[in-house]
């Protein structure tokens, strides 16, 4: 369900924070600039990039960070934003490979060529602008000593339906259409259930189930959220349709039920009509 080059997987999927998160460490790995790093090599194959790529070209990375689905990679001269939105990847290869003509960004040393392809965002910008960026997301389950404080808030204000609400990048950041439809399966929560009704044990149960499983999604670099006394193999041999409770299944892999599927959110969600009761 991915290609495989050295030990990065990238899945074929729409990427949640768990893929931003793991893509940061990656790079720094990859292209940081420990001692004796080489500088890295920047262009715009496509050539929608080119004046950006050239003034990254020869620079050194210093650091990465993720905050929710948005990429901020620390340059010595300048600062990198990368959305991948619905379409874009960013993905390793040998660095013989060349880039092609979908290629927005290629950043390259002797070892490795990362390829960026149909961001929703690559732009340079200043320490300013990516505060902006970042005040504008909610609360991140990945970023060190975040606690739910403002999911609590947030949630309290709105009867928006919670499978809806989960999915809004200002309410909580980094869970997308995979993470958010386990996550209420795992906490018996119905997708419908307005969230203003939720309990604080029940936000505190989301939050606490979101870090989780985004920490282990960022551990093997894949969603992985079924148990492994459930499906009897150990997390790393998990794979194909073992993975998942609900999410794009036609029955519920805990009771047997068939499941329901409801559009909210814009998007298409599982559930399970036992386990999550309205």
């Amino acid at each position: 369900m991915g290609s495989r080059w050295g030990d990065t997987v990238i899945l074929a999927a729409m990427p949640e924070g768990h893929t931003i998160h793991r893509l940061a460490q990656d790079l720094v790995a990859t292209l940081g600039s420990a001692p004796g790093a080489a500088t890295v090599q920047a262009t715009s194959p496509q050539g929608r990039f080119a004046d950006g790529a050239s003034l990254l070209d020869g620079d050194r990375l210093i650091s990465a960070e993720a905050f929710g689905k948005y990429l901020f990679c620390h340059f010595g001269g300048a600062l990198l934003h990368v959305h991948l939105g619905l379409i874009g990847k960013f993905r390793p290869n040998p660095p013989d490979v060349p880039g092609g003509d979908t290629v927005r960004l290629r950043l390259e040393n002797d070892r490795i060529a990362w390829h960026l392809t149909g961001p929703a965002r690559c732009e340079l910008v200043t320490p300013d602008e990516a505060s902006a960026i970042v005040a504008g997301l909610g609360a991140d389950p990945l970023r060190p000593r975040t606690r739910p404080t403002s999911l609590h808030r947030l949630l309290a204000r709105t009867a928006k339906p919670i499978g809806a609400t989960l999915l809004d990048q200002q309410v909580v950041a980094g869970i997308g259409n995979v993470y958010r439809a386990e996550i209420l399966f795992l906490r018996g929560i119905h997708p419908e259930r307005p969230s203003s009704s939720l309990s604080a044990d029940e936000i505190d149960g989301i939050w606490s189930e979101a870090k989780r499983l985004l920490r282990r999604g960022v551990r093997l670099n894949r969603i992985v959220t079924t148990s492994p006394a459930e499906i009897g193999r150990p997390l790393a041999r998990i794979d194909g349709d073992d993975r998942l409770y609900v999410y794009h299944r036609t029955n519920c892999r805990r009771c047997g039920s068939e499941l329901g599927t409801l559009e909210i959110g814009g998007r298409p969600i599982q559930f399970c009509p036992s386990c999550q009761p309205a």
